[in-house]
């Protein structure tokens, strides 16, 4: 064997090795809740070396498998409808009606949100009305638990990672607790943030606050292009902000629709 013939074995084997190693040290998805705790082990050791604090790390291993949340993750159904049947699922022309009645009532908050964000009422209130009903359906489930279980699934394990460190940097900061509550995918609040959301585009405070919420999702809307005074339907300028928020073609062409329909644009459907 040449000289660089034998470099390249050598490099090869390193690199193997290295893989063996990565592999080694990572914590081991799984697809029933049979390894659960082993793998809360394996993530408190990642999390310990990565400087998460001794009381998230404890909030961590308090966590229980969720069946609840895998069986609710594995079948998602309520996308695959026609936009008529999702508007009326959802009660679209209920959350309309009620939407342009929260426009008048609370006008000086959404007045104040529009001027620093740019985000008009309409979508604001459609998002609210679709994620939680105004506030009334925010999900009873252990939100730290649901997104331990969904990063310990293997079907998404990198995206709910990413998101359980990002619960245990708001845990850390005094945001979330062990017991804080949410929806079956560890969404929490009035519209519904996943954990990495909120450290991207929360302005602070409670998200069970409607408040906070709305300025939170117009902050959102805004980071991902919104453009002050552009229309939102589909082939407008900010439909593309709508499209950020929810990857579902249905939901974002309800909230564009029931948006219009709030802030006075009719309710014409392109």
């Amino acid at each position: 064997m040449t000289k660089g013939g034998k470099f390249k074995t050598v490099v090869a084997a390193l690199a193997a090795l290295m893989g063996m190693a990565s592999e080694a040290g990572a914590a081991q998805c799984g697809s029933t809740g049979a390894g659960f705790e082993a793998w809360k082990q394996q993530f408190a050791d990642e999390a310990r070396g990565r400087g998460v604090s001794a009381s998230a790390v404890a909030a961590l291993m308090g966590t229980r498998y969720s069946t609840a949340t895998i069986g609710a993750d594995r079948g998602q159904h309520g996308f695959h409808v026609s936009l008529e049947q999702f508007l009326a699922k959802r009660g679209g022309s209920v959350i309309a009606s009620r939407g342009r009645a929260l426009k008048q009532s609370d006008a000086a908050l959404f007045a104040s949100i529009q001027q620093r964000y740019g985000v008009p009422p309409g979508p604001l209130i459609a998002i609210w009305g679709m994620e939680t009903g105004f506030g009334n359906v925010r999900g009873n489930q252990n939100a730290l638990s649901a997104v331990a279980t969904l990063a310990y699934d293997c079907r998404r394990s990198a995206y709910f990672t990413d998101q359980l460190y990002a619960a245990l940097t708001l845990i850390d900061r005094g945001v979330l607790s062990a017991n804080s509550r949410g929806s079956m995918h560890g969404e929490i609040g009035q519209t519904q943030f996943l954990p990495k959301t909120i450290l991207e585009y929360g302005t602070g405070g409670s998200l069970d606050n409607s408040a906070n919420a709305l300025s939170s999702t117009a902050n959102f809307l805004r980071a991902h292009g919104w453009q002050a005074g552009a229309g939102y339907q589909p082939g407008e300028a900010n439909f593309a902000a709508i499209q950020a928020w929810n990857a579902a073609p249905v939901y974002q062409r309800a909230i564009a629709i029931v948006g219009q329909q709030i802030d006075g644009g009719g309710g014409a459907r392109r």
